[in-house]
């Protein structure tokens, strides 16, 4: 007997710089495919997939859009466009230092996430990235906190994604940070220094010190100092999450203008507080980053243009 050919997935194009997420449709009871995503995403109220639907926002396998109140059939994938209300403007412009057919390298400003998440969509370094160049396979291989400024990289193509992924994952990239924070005389410099760095119990956004076997480790090396300020070159050996952060904070050196460490301050979501925020940006800087490529073998380097100064 003759094997049933199998409908092919067609994912729908990006749309205003935003791919479509995707939602495997489970056995279930539920009526229609509306049903179905009011329960499976409920950030998203009933009435609003609903709307969607109706807008044909909603795709199937296929790419076809769903009709109103269609039954609910499992076994395939849904498509569907993230949205969000109207997005405070970052008045923060990137800056691409680089672009050949396997990569794009941009020059982050603060207060900008590399991707969706939570309130940003629009305001998301990728999703501005994507609509500029129009390309839709953009993804970056690494991040940095949307706090810190500096170098973030991005592939072009998904078969060699991978390969630029690894090299992170190896720690075999060369990562250079620069920040501002106290001057201590009373700390030894160049210091390697070593913690143990879990997540935190009081707040998701914090991290802190344990004791422990170590996880993170950092150089930390002096560049210039003035009065009770000074100018540190991080290099990280690990990549734990806040790693640069915590590790200053716990040494008496917070970074300036940190609001998670070591105090986490509230969220800039008023225009007043986002003023105030945007005035005194976080002195972290991802200055350089280094590997050898893994597709075409050749030693990369780049450097931000941002510049911390005393």
């Amino acid at each position: 007997m003759q094997a049933r050919q199998q409908t092919p997935v067609i994912k729908p194009p990006t749309r205003n710089g935003v791919s479509p997420s995707r939602v495997f449709l489970p056995v279930g009871d539920w009526r229609t495919y509306e049903d179905f995503l009011a329960a499976r995403i409920p950030a998203v109220s009933p009435e609003e997939w609903r709307q969607r639907v109706s807008q044909g926002e909603v795709m199937d396998a296929t790419g076809k859009s769903l009709r109103p109140g269609q039954a609910y059939r499992h076994g395939s994938l849904l498509y569907y466009y993230r949205s969000l209300p109207p997005e405070v403007p970052i008045p923060f412009t990137e800056t691409i230092l680089y672009q050949d057919e396997w990569l794009v390298v941009a020059d982050k400003p603060h207060f900008l996430p590399v991707i969706p998440s939570g309130r940003y969509l629009q305001e998301t370094l990728l999703v501005r990235l994507k609509r500029r160049l129009n390309i839709e396979t953009l993804s970056p291989i690494h991040r940095i906190d949307r706090e810190t400024a500096g170098i973030v990289v991005f592939s072009v193509r998904p078969e060699t994604r991978a390969r630029y992924q690894t090299l992170f994952l190896e720690q075999q990239v060369q990562k250079r940070y620069e920040a501002i924070a106290p001057y201590r005389p009373d700390i030894r410099l160049p210091l390697l220094y070593q913690s143990r760095l879990v997540q935190g119990s009081e707040s998701f956004m914090q991290m802190k010190t344990e004791e422990g076997l170590p996880n993170a480790t950092t150089e930390i090396h002096l560049l210039e100092s003035r009065g009770n300020l000074a100018r540190y070159a991080l290099k990280p050996l690990t990549g734990r999450k806040h790693q640069l952060r915590v590790q200053m904070a716990s040494l008496g050196l917070p970074i300036r203008n940190d609001r998670i460490y070591p105090r986490l301050l509230p969220e800039e979501k008023d225009e007043k507080t986002r003023a105030e925020a945007f005035a005194a940006p976080l002195q972290l800087l991802a200055k350089t980053l280094s590997f050898e490529d893994p597709v075409t073998r050749q030693q990369r380097h780049f450097e931000s243009r941002h510049q911390l100064t005393l």
